[in-house]
């Protein structure tokens, strides 16, 4: 269950003394080729931290050979000098590889203006240049962690080719993408060009439907390498299906670890007028905290649904709404329905539908419940 599943990858984890707790805190993924091919999505946060101004250049031509990742701080609002920490990690990983620094994109996670030792940093590459292994996913995906409780990893099989992944994010998770560093792997032959419709189409319903608490992080990093070591040359619908199988898998697993959640909660808007309007209506209840409060409270308040679905703009008739919590109908043509005492909200997976009546389209939002839990961690948050 790695990012060295297919072939053609390396990686490391190693521990570079950056996180204040201790453990693994820097990962390196290569592409040994023999094609580099990439594409990458960024957060839509118009404050971006240092490692994302550096990689938004790396990636504009497609082809990237690395990615190094660390926690332990995000390297965010830390000034020129923190810009060219980044640079100097970059050059560090192509010294090593005897490639471009172009070629290398920088990922990191943890505080907000906390300024990382340069020289960790660098003496982390370096380990992490000596540890590189075809067996070291596991080790990557530990070292990338930051109040996760839990590595997050993928794999999924194509046919004679895979894809694999690995993923971390506990908080601050929302569109777009989620608070998350991703790095996708491939030993199929994907062109460039191809690998960014693939991602962008398969992120769309993954990780921008995560919503966790309404907070967009500023180092969002979302990365898909193809090595082409297969051979193989897959459709694009074909691969497409298997990278969004990929990216909904990695995004349930953020989901599961939000800090301190009791429930997951899927909110499903059928009969939307558009897409888009079905996504709106499901976002407005993923973030608000009147509802997020009682799937905690295991209270099926479903008046603060109706409340939430009424301050977006999807086409609706507020007179005739249905509203169902775990397959139980409790709110019919926006009048009481079944009692809610018969909605057993005990389970961790919550299910929350909703009928707008205006068309055929649908949208699932996935989001977790706040609980007091959530509120201590980010009080007292530390690398």
């Amino acid at each position: 269950m790695s990012c060295t599943v297919p072939q053609g990858f390396r990686a490391a984890g190693v521990e570079a003394g950056l996180k204040t707790s201790g453990g693994k805190d820097l990962a390196l993924v290569v592409n040994e080729g023999p094609r580099f091919d990439s594409a990458t999505v960024f957060t839509a946060n118009r404050c971006k931290a240092n490692p994302i101004l550096w990689s938004q250049e790396v990636v504009k031509d497609g082809i990237v050979r690395a990615v190094v990742l660390n926690s332990g701080g995000a390297n965010c609002y830390t000034g020129p000098d923190g810009f060219q920490t980044t640079h100097a990690v970059a050059e560090r990983v192509a010294e090593r590889l005897g490639i471009g620094a172009v070629d290398v994109v920088v990922c990191s996670t943890g505080l907000i203006g906390l300024a990382n030792d340069r020289q960790q940093l660098l003496d982390g590459v370096d380990a992490a240049y000596a540890a590189l292994s075809p067996d070291a996913g596991a080790a990557a995906a530990e070292a990338i962690m930051t109040t996760d409780s839990v590595s997050k990893q993928v794999v999924v099989e194509g046919a004679g080719w895979s894809i694999g992944g690995m993923a971390k994010g506990a908080g601050m998770l929302a569109p777009q993408l989620a608070t998350m560093l991703v790095v996708l792997t491939t030993d199929a032959v994907v062109p460039a060009e191809e690998l960014d419709t693939a991602l962008r189409a398969a992120t769309r319903v993954s990780f921008d439907r995560l919503d966790s608490d309404g907070c967009m992080s500023t180092n969002d990093t979302v990365t898909v390498l193809a090595s082409g070591a297969s051979g193989i040359t897959p459709s694009l619908d074909d691969f497409t299906q298997a990278l969004t199988q990929a990216c909904t898998d990695l995004a349930m697993q953020l989901l599961k670890d939000a800090e301190g959640a009791d429930h997951e909660i899927a909110i499903t808007t059928v009969n939307a007028a558009t897409e888009d309007e079905a996504v709106e209506v499901g976002r407005s209840v993923a973030r608000s905290n009147l509802f997020k409060a009682a799937i905690f409270g295991n209270d099926p308040n479903w008046g603060r649904v109706l409340a939430s679905i009424g301050t977006t703009d999807a086409r609706f008739d507020p007179a005739d709404l249905d509203v169902a919590m775990n397959g139980v109908w409790v709110c019919r043509r926006s009048t009481p329905h079944a009692d809610p005492a018969t909605v057993d909200l005990t389970p961790r997976e919550v299910s929350v539908t909703i009928d707008l009546k205006a068309g055929t389209e649908r949208a699932t939002v996935w989001t977790n419940d706040l609980t007091h839990a959530y509120v201590h961690e980010n009080s007292a948050y530390s690398s």
